[in-house]
């Protein structure tokens, strides 16, 4: 879920331009069958162009990332769970060992991994192609993801009717976590060894590097798949971000079992994020075009931040309600409200605006917008909500992150950390674009500039 310019050439074709940033900000997955591979692989005989420029710190970055994101992962939910949650405090409460894995744990994961690739592949919604690659081709998508929520959603008020205990999530939330980790370096690893047997074109230039920890970390090829099961598009927004509303609602159960009911605050930490994850669903075709799909290799990086980092840290703070409760007056939980919705709409409708001009500049809704002309023969928006800032939809999703951390109340810094975290994302993100938006559009993307100042936040950034 990085972002990139919507202009850029692949295999000599040039795509639709609407500005330096082609992401619906869809939220930072692998099947059950991963360790499957084909039988007539054979190692490519063909030398394999490397790249030789690095982004996350190079190869000390590729390194220590693997490493201290995982055990960043654990810490935040040990704390969480505490009954101080300071990501400050000393000696930090650490987990016992004997606390980290439990059977169970193990079972539910390769049980929700086989159940979302069992919805990946039913034969409903629509198919889509890819933008083109590098050897000309496009490949096919199934559109289903909306779908494979609404199942899961229908499953789960099954469950809730039959007494299954789903607020036992918040006792294996650790263990969970645990065989997520584990899962993502199993992929990561079975990504970069079956690589070696991809084609030359079939691999992402940012992650062939000849560098073996950059390379693991970045991920070498950039479309893997088995047959027609495309590994990198299913995790993208299968089983982490669904998985995500999952684990919200088991803490929504555990807060039932200790109180009797849920409270406010813990009704719109889950009602605001299920909102986010329906959307990104329900837009799902949107994620073809990101640069997640069309520039980076599938590898640690994703894999990880697919599997583990979002569906549990992401949710921070419906697990901080279960054991931190916070009472909402009827004016503040109005004002959240409409933060959060105001966030929407301008996230919504910036990159409605922005999918519709690719899509068709001549419809009515957009054929009044100012642009400017670049040597590509493309154009750059420079009036709706592009002419407000260079990257609305970042200012929408800042919003909505803070709303949905103000239900927690102000006395921990914790269950801020997905909106100190994001806002670093996002700003990375966005240098990003401006890098590859300068190299492409030249000249055009410094009067583009001058004509949009404000980068994310207008007046301040």
């Amino acid at each position: 879920m990085q972002t990139a310019c919507s202009g850029r050439n692949y295999a000599g074709v040039t795509f639709s331009v609407i500005n330096c940033d082609d992401d619906e900000r869809l939220p930072y997955n692998i099947t059950v069958s991963w360790w499957k591979t084909e039988a007539k692989m054979k190692p490519n005989k063909h030398k394999a162009l490397h790249s030789a420029e690095r982004e996350f710190g190079g190869t000390l970055g590729a390194t220590c990332i693997p490493v201290f994101l995982p055990l960043t992962v654990l810490y935040l939910l040990s704390v969480c769970r505490s009954p101080e949650a300071s990501v400050l405090q000393w000696p930090p409460p650490l987990t016992p060992a004997a606390h980290l894995w439990d059977p169970l744990a193990a079972v539910l994961v390769v049980g929700w991994i086989t159940l979302q690739s069992f919805l990946y592949l039913l034969p409903i919604g629509k198919v889509s192609e890819g933008l083109v690659l590098r050897d000309g081709s496009r490949l096919k998508y199934p559109i289903n993801g909306f779908h494979a929520l609404s199942i899961t959603a229908a499953l789960l008020i099954v469950c809730v009717l039959l007494g299954m205990p789903l607020g036992y999530l918040f006792e294996l939330i650790l263990p969970l976590a645990v065989c997520a980790i584990g899962l993502s370096y199993l992929l990561s690893m079975y990504l970069y060894i079956r690589s070696f047997w991809a084609p030359q074109l079939a691999l992402s230039l940012g992650g062939n590097t000849g560098n073996p920890l950059y390379d693991f970390f970045m991920g070498r090829e950039l479309n893997p798949r088995i047959g027609d099961f495309d590994l990198k598009y299913f995790c993208e927004l299968r089983p982490g971000l669904i998985g995500w509303v999952v684990i919200n609602l088991g803490m929504l159960m555990k807060e039932v079992e200790l109180r009797d009911s849920p409270s406010l605050a813990m009704l719109l930490v889950n009602g605001f994020q299920l909102l986010y994850v329906t959307d990104a669903l329900w837009n799902e075709e949107a994620v073809l075009t990101t640069m997640d799909i069309v520039h980076d290799g599938f590898g640690f990086m994703l894999a990880f931040g697919d599997l583990a980092w979002v569906p549990f840290t992401y949710g921070l703070q419906a697990m901080f309600l279960v054991v931190h409760p916070q009472s909402l007056s009827t004016l503040g939980a109005t004002g959240i409200i409409l933060l959060n919705g105001m966030g929407y709409f301008i996230f919504r409708k910036s990159n409605s605006q922005k999918n519709q001009f690719r899509r068709d500049p001549t419809h009515k809704s957009v054929e009044h917008l100012e642009t400017i002309a670049t040597a590509t023969g493309k154009r750059l928006l420079v009036s709706g909500w592009w002419g407000f800032v260079r990257h609305p939809n970042y200012l929408g999703d800042l919003l909505m992150a803070l709303a949905w951390s103000l239900p927690c109340g102000m006395s921990h810094i914790l269950p801020y950390f997905y909106v100190i975290y994001f806002t670093s994302l996002l700003i990375h993100r966005e240098a990003r674009d401006e890098k590859q938006c300068r190299a492409k559009y030249g000249l055009a993307w410094d009067t583009y500039c001058r004509r949009v100042p404000y980068r994310i936040i207008p007046f301040i950034y």
